[in-house]
């Protein structure tokens, strides 16, 4: 079993920049596909990026490409955390952000097992 919360949401300015974290709790941490999602108002939750079990390409990532040389994934196994670092962010980056985890390494949401509550990121144009 493993427990997921992110922090780090807010509202900010096009241009700006966030850094979003996923504290993990449970066991064997880097075992897991660790990966972003993002649910704007009346659309469907997106996959963003994710980042990949140490045991699996060494932390490989993938990205929307929505958001592709924006943001960027990264994981601290020791500190059983993942981010989710944004940058020049835009109106349209506006939703709840998920953090999820898998034992597989897929960009369906229905590929992970374990989800966050979310954390809520505006951005003001």
């Amino acid at each position: 079993q493993v427990q997921l919360v992110e922090s780090g949401g807010g509202l900010v300015q096009a241009g700006d920049s966030l850094r979003l974290s996923c504290a993990a709790s449970g066991r064997d941490f880097s075992s897991y596909t660790m990966g972003w999602f993002r649910q704007a108002p009346g659309k469907e939750r997106e996959f963003v990026a994710h980042i990949g079990h140490s045991y699996w390409g060494g932390g490989r990532t993938t990205y929307a490409d929505s958001v592709k040389g924006r943001f960027t994934i990264s994981r601290d196994n020791a500190k059983n955390t993942a981010y989710l670092q944004m940058n020049d962010l835009k109106y349209g980056d506006t939703a709840v952000y998920y953090c999820a985890a898998s034992l597989r390494m897929g960009v369906n949401g229905r590929d992970y097992d374990y989800w966050g509550q979310g954390t809520q990121v505006t951005v003001s144009s």
